[in-house]
């Protein structure tokens, strides 16, 4: 992302990269600094005087965590010249928050696998045939592939549950759990089926623009490894980019969001598992397909609207695959 967005300016510009502890992107960037912790009463306050140092023109996060933090100060930021790339607080804490985000695909009448916070409550369901197995049991606040575990009984169900427990308090989704500590572990109906990411797009006031559909041939780690663009001619794409319509609606945002689905082989209808606020670990395979967004952002902000849309057209059938390099820190 750091080299779409450097590569984006056209020599117009310099990209800051900023992490609370070293990683491969900061040395990428034009320039770098170490942040304090998100949690750190410091952090705003850091990140708003190196806006200032730098005359930094935009702030765009990857991190969910950082999303509502940021969210929650963007007039502060604004005060220094600083536009954040970020949606509605509300909005960021039902996309953290996945039992949030299922009650709210509930009300919008958008599909969503059976979900729960409670065993005894899940059992029920399973009874009444309103759930069935296999289920997973994935964190509440979670991110990537941390915690998710796939139980087939009862006697799996409380092992999965408990494991969960125990590798949320175990990494860094502890601090997100606080909000729901007797109910951070959700689970959910396992649909099976293709998987497909969905790129939703909104221009920086949150007016959608478009859904660019790309099929998961592969993952790793919660990662798509390999992925196919869609186009017209493929029978998924208008039911999908009508979904992501759907969910701009459901789920108003600005810029691009990420949208995990499952087209389920029962009745081949499209279940959203997961929404994600940001740019996604499928992106690069939108941008391999011709679709700039980074350079659309810079073209929005200079007003370029027109442009800044025709910048993100897709070539339908680029299928990516992702690749592993070594870099010298």
């Amino acid at each position: 992302m750091v080299e779409y967005f450097k590569k984006a300016l056209q020599g117009e510009g310099l990209v800051f990269a900023s992490n609370s502890q070293m990683s491969p992107a900061l040395p990428a960037a034009d320039g770098y600094f170490l942040t304090p912790v998100i949690y750190d009463d410091d952090y705003i306050p850091f990140l708003i005087g190196k806006c200032r140092e730098h005359k930094i023109d935009m702030v765009v996060s990857f991190f969910d965590v950082d999303l509502p933090v940021l969210a929650a100060h963007k007039k502060e930021f604004e005060a220094v010249g600083t536009k954040v790339i970020v949606s509605d607080a509300e909005t960021l804490a039902d996309c953290n928050d996945k039992y949030n985000m299922f009650l709210r695909l509930w009300r919008n009448r958008i599909r969503c696998p059976e979900t729960d916070v409670d065993i005894d409550s899940a059992l029920l369901k399973i009874d009444a045939m309103t759930m069935s197995w296999p289920v997973i049991i994935k964190p509440r606040f979670g991110m990537g592939s941390i915690g998710i575990i796939k139980a087939c009984n009862k006697k799996e169900l409380k092992a999965a549950y408990g494991m969960c427990m125990r590798e949320i308090k175990e990494s860094y989704l502890k601090f997100e759990s606080e909000a729901a500590k007797k109910e951070c572990v959700l689970i959910q109906e396992l649909r099976e089926g293709n998987e497909y990411g969905l790129d939703v797009i909104s221009d920086l006031d949150g007016t959608y623009i478009k859904t660019i559909v790309r099929k998961k041939l592969a993952m790793r780690s919660g990662e798509t490894d390999e992925a196919v663009i869609l186009g017209k001619d493929d029978k998924e794409y208008k039911v999908l980019t009508e979904l992501g319509m759907q969910i701009s609606a459901a789920f108003p945002t600005v810029g691009l969001i990420d949208v995990d689905v499952i087209m389920s082989t029962d009745n081949m209808a499209p279940y959203v598992i997961d929404i994600n606020a940001r740019f996604g670990g499928g992106y690069p395979f939108s941008y391999l397909a011709g679709a700039d967004v980074p350079r659309a952002y810079i073209l929005m902000m200079q007003g370029k609207h027109e442009e800044a849309v025709r910048c993100m057209e897709e070539q339908p059938g680029v299928h990516g695959y992702k690749d592993i390099a070594i870099r010298k820190m």
